[in-house]
């Protein structure tokens, strides 16, 4: 413990990490203190419509991700999902489009001109679903919420603009805490907006064992042990590998005497979930689809059934669907990811070769089957990771909004973040010669 804590003090001892840290806690801040503005023409004091619509169900899931500014009617309601949609698409349209592919082998200047893609793709989803917001807003809201009437163009008009000018501006931020801050700026927003929800969710798990007398204190240790439980596997699951042993041919450099020339790194790792979170996004996303058309023919009974299905993200039927999508989700998006033929061509050009296994095509096809095999144990992993609220909420009694932070989305994002902004904090120390947050050693003095 003495050790993580001098680590810890000596991260403010490198000024350009220091900086860094202190720039991407400042843009946090300004994400946070624009989630609270409303938007203007709204009475903020009768809102209470919309927070009840966000309670629980897909709209709690729903504002989880804008950090409460879905509720709040905010400049940044929209939040930075727009920009992750228009990412996946992008990303899904690599694999068809022929100049998407030129571009991602264009090094630099390509990344460069796939963002902008991705930017131009933000605002037209936004423009999308900024006006989608509104008429949500006129359903929900009473109509002297609107200040400037329920019919007014000017407030529907402004409105949209603001909300397509909020998520560039959250998306701006993200950018810059990238490339001055640390850690991946879209990612941290995602996880901050999550972690500004759970203290009120805490606070009503927490009334609900002692003030309502359901379970005691006792139970409320029992939760908090078994949340700590679940996030180390998620840890465990996120840092997971399969190492491949890689050989190297036999080179020699000019000199006094032959020297052989070594990769560092001899294996090829190969993560058991190498798909991340994307897979539950994307079934999440198809899940939403039935709820959506069920809205749409209200007169049905069986629209209603399907509604009360998929409607309820605790129901049994709702999270059997919802494994198998992301089961299959997982398969796909790994197979998209993972280049396994280019894998084997780079291994091969720079001279590296499997033992047992022939350069080329053998290589490639050798990791494909290794990637199937891991695949399928990671996929089931991270199905009952993602339906694990629903099993939390109905064994243990444990309040909804609680229960969403024992798995899904919402805990996987927060780890894999975590995990990532160590990492870049732990590259900076030991390349100042200083002992890492993430495993301790042998004290090293600062080189001057």
């Amino acid at each position: 413990m003495k050790k993580f804590i001098d680590s810890f003090v000596n991260v403010w001892k490198i000024e350009e990490l220091k900086n860094r840290i202190l720039l991407t806690l400042g843009l946090l801040l300004v994400y946070r203190f624009g989630a609270q503005v409303t938007l203007p023409g709204i009475d903020a004091t009768k809102l209470g419509n919309l927070t009840n619509q966000t309670d629980e169900g897909i709209g709690w899931l729903i504002n989880v991700f804008t950090g409460g500014a879905f509720s709040q009617a905010s400049v940044f309601a929209l939040g930075i999902m727009p920009y992750i949609s228009a990412s996946i698409v992008v990303q899904l349209m690599g694999i068809a489009v022929p100049y998407l592919q030129k571009l991602q082998k264009d090094g630099e200047s390509g990344r460069k001109t796939i963002n902008q893609i991705t930017r131009w793709l933000t605002i037209l989803i936004t423009l999308v679903q900024g006006p989608g917001y509104i008429y949500n807003l006129y359903r929900t809201l009473p109509s002297d919420a609107f200040l400037l009437g329920v019919s007014s163009f000017s407030f529907l008009f402004s409105s949209v603009l603001i909300l397509v000018t909020g998520t560039i501006f959250a998306m701006w931020l993200g950018e810059k805490i990238t490339d001055k801050g640390i850690g991946n700026g879209i990612s941290l927003l995602i996880m901050v907006g999550i972690i500004a929800r759970m203290p009120q969710s805490f606070i009503q798990e927490w009334g609900s064992r002692t003030i309502q007398s359901n379970g005691g204190i006792m139970m409320m240790v029992l939760e908090l042990i078994l949340w700590f439980v679940v996030i180390i596997a998620c840890v465990l699951l996120v840092m997971a590998v399969r190492k491949i042993p890689v050989q190297y041919a036999r080179r020699t450099v000019s000199g006094e005497f032959e020297q052989d020339v070594m990769g560092s790194r001899q294996f090829i790792p190969l993560k058991l979930n190498a798909s991340g979170v994307m897979p539950i996004i994307f079934a999440q996303a198809i899940m939403f689809i039935p709820a959506a058309i069920s809205g749409l023919a209200k007169e049905s009974d069986t629209a209603q059934s399907l509604a009360s299905m998929f409607n309820d993200p605790f129901g049994l039927v709702y999270n059997i669907v919802f494994a198998l999508l992301i089961v299959i989700f997982t398969y796909f998006y790994t197979a998209i990811t993972v280049p396994t033929n280019k894998m084997a061509d780079d291994l091969k050009r720079s001279g590296g070769f499997i033992p047992g296994i022939r350069p080329g095509v053998e290589t490639g096809d050798y990791l494909d089957k290794i990637m199937s095999l891991i695949t399928f144990p990671g996929s089931l992993f991270l199905a009952l990771i993602a339906i694990l609220p629903a099993i939390v909420v109905s064994l243990l009694n444990v309040q909804g909004a609680w229960g969403y932070f024992y798995g899904g989305t919402s805990l996987l994002i927060m780890v894999g973040v975590a995990i990532d902004t160590i990492q870049q904090i732990n590259s900076y120390l030991l390349n100042k010669h200083y002992d890492g947050l993430m495993k301790t050693g042998k004290n090293r003095k600062a080189v001057a």
